[in-house]
């Protein structure tokens, strides 16, 4: 089967320093790191996925600045397609589906920021598309939130997305079981 790998908003802003500080990015990122160099060594697509918000109300990935950048750790090569989205779906208004549909690709195996926004649509999108999605669960992140004054820890928030999307949308594995799908 046609597999590619999707790497989603893995930028600066998600890390120490940046706008939108998430938990344990650097955790996800090891993963995704793994998850990378895997596919490198099999030649298998790469997609990377970056973010640049143009809504006058983003106060992270915003145009020009170094937060909107791809984390060195999982920077793209030449030969590594990136595409740029302006909203939480990368199937919506990108070149995507078209770049995937031009590799025949059958089966996506996608990680990244924002558990609950991002990987979210990203991955409901892709399994509406048709697609077969493998999501590593360990090379995402998420942050804390809060709803009706209380605090949601991110641990919490990360599981409860991940629950919701096993079976219905994708079949979602630690990074160390991906070795033995691909």
């Amino acid at each position: 089967m046609n597999t590619a790998f999707i790497s989603v908003d893995i930028q600066n802003d998600y890390f120490k320093g940046g706008r939108n500080e998430l938990y344990h990015p650097d955790q996800a990122l090891t993963h995704a790191q793994e998850a990378l160099e895997l596919f490198r060594e099999k030649n298998l697509p790469i997609i990377h996925i970056q973010c640049i918000l143009l809504d006058e109300q983003a106060t992270f990935f915003l145009p020009g600045t170094e937060g909107i950048r791809i984390h060195e750790g999982v920077k793209p090569r030449s030969d590594e397609k990136v595409i740029v989205k302006h909203t939480p779906d990368s199937f919506f208004q990108t070149e995507l589906q078209e770049h995937l549909e031009s590799i025949q690709a059958k089966r996506l195996v996608i990680c990244g920021m924002m558990s609950h926004i991002c990987i979210d649509s990203t991955v409901r999108s892709a399994s509406r598309l048709g697609y077969e999605v493998v999501l590593l669960d360990d090379a995402c992140a998420t942050r804390d939130l809060e709803w009706n004054g209380a605090v949601i820890p991110a641990q919490t928030v990360h599981d409860v997305f991940m629950a919701s999307l096993q079976g219905t949308f994708a079949q979602v594995i630690p990074t160390s079981s991906l070795r033995d799908m691909i």
